[in-house]
């Protein structure tokens, strides 16, 4: 028979693999052991001198009893009595990190003509969403817009992406994303520029941290033959083909130009390495 879970407030801290409440602040459980621990230890003390019991027994009573007490009694009385107090802390905590604002990547085509970014934004806008970057891609058709979205905590995927289409975007798709998404992809690229001119053989993992995506191998490739813009092939002479994959995220061109100019620099300077003296 599964037990119940207590419906309290503090009952949301609780671990979902070992059960555990996490470690309360050390003053509270102090003021809480004190607080379940002073009624006992005047009780059994009352009894005690009372009684008419050698002192070296009383002294042996008292310290057995108040131990034993304190550890099997005061401890998890105030552990269950005061569980809300001791980590209403973690739990200001985390309510705060429920209503905060959540980060959003989103992508979406617009007609490329004037007013069609505005309406986009409006659109946004009633949902008190901001827009905290912005980068346009020219695609057939129009234009791609990708965000990087901060949306109220009440505000999903389905409500972004019903904002993204009633602001006339089209194949619109968004994704959960992190801080890390205000690094714009240039000054990602010159970085991995910098570690691929360290070692140029870094190629295929400098290209997939870019692109975020997946290299394939043989099998891999033979198995996925989709040509739905989820993949992107980088021909190289020195590294081979390497093939890059990002299950639901299409390549946008930026991207492919970064990756391509990242393996443009790689094959250079591996020439250049093969050809000097160290090389021979």
């Amino acid at each position: 028979m599964t037990r119940a879970k207590p419906n309290t407030p503090a009952a949301e801290l609780r671990c979902e693999v070992c059960g555990l409440m996490p470690e309360p602040p050390r003053t509270r459980q102090t003021l809480a052991n004190v607080a379940a621990m002073l009624p006992i230890e005047l009780l059994v003390h009352g009894l005690v001198v009372e009684a008419h019991l050698p002192y070296a027994a009383k002294v042996l009573v008292l310290t057995l009893t108040a131990t034993v007490l304190a550890i099997w009694v005061a401890e998890p009385s105030a552990a269950r009595l005061l569980r809300d107090w001791l980590h209403a802390p973690a739990l200001r905590h985390r309510r705060r990190l429920d209503a905060a604002p959540a980060l959003w990547r989103a992508r979406t085509v617009l007609r490329d003509q004037p007013g069609a970014l505005q309406r986009l934004t409006r659109s946004l806008a009633r949902l008190d969403t901001n827009i905290l970057g912005i980068h346009v891609h020219p695609v057939t058709g129009g234009v791609l817009d990708e965000f990087v979205l901060s949306a109220p905590a009440g505000v999903g995927e389905r409500e972004l992406l019903a904002a993204l289409r009633d602001g006339g975007g089209t194949g619109a798709h968004v994704w959960p994303t992190t801080a890390l998404a205000m690094a714009d992809g240039q000054t990602k690229a010159l970085s991995l520029a910098a570690r691929i001119a360290d070692a140029p053989d870094e190629l295929p993992l400098a290209v997939a941290e870019l692109l975020n995506a997946q290299i394939l191998g043989a099998g891999e490739l033979a198995a996925e033959r989709r040509d739905d813009g989820t993949r992107l092939k980088i021909p190289t002479a020195w590294h081979g083909p390497l093939t890059f994959s990002r299950a639901g995220e299409p390549f946008t061109p930026a991207e492919s130009a970064r990756a391509h100019r990242l393996a443009e620099l790689a094959e250079i300077l591996s020439y250049r390495q093969a050809g000097s003296p160290a090389g021979r």
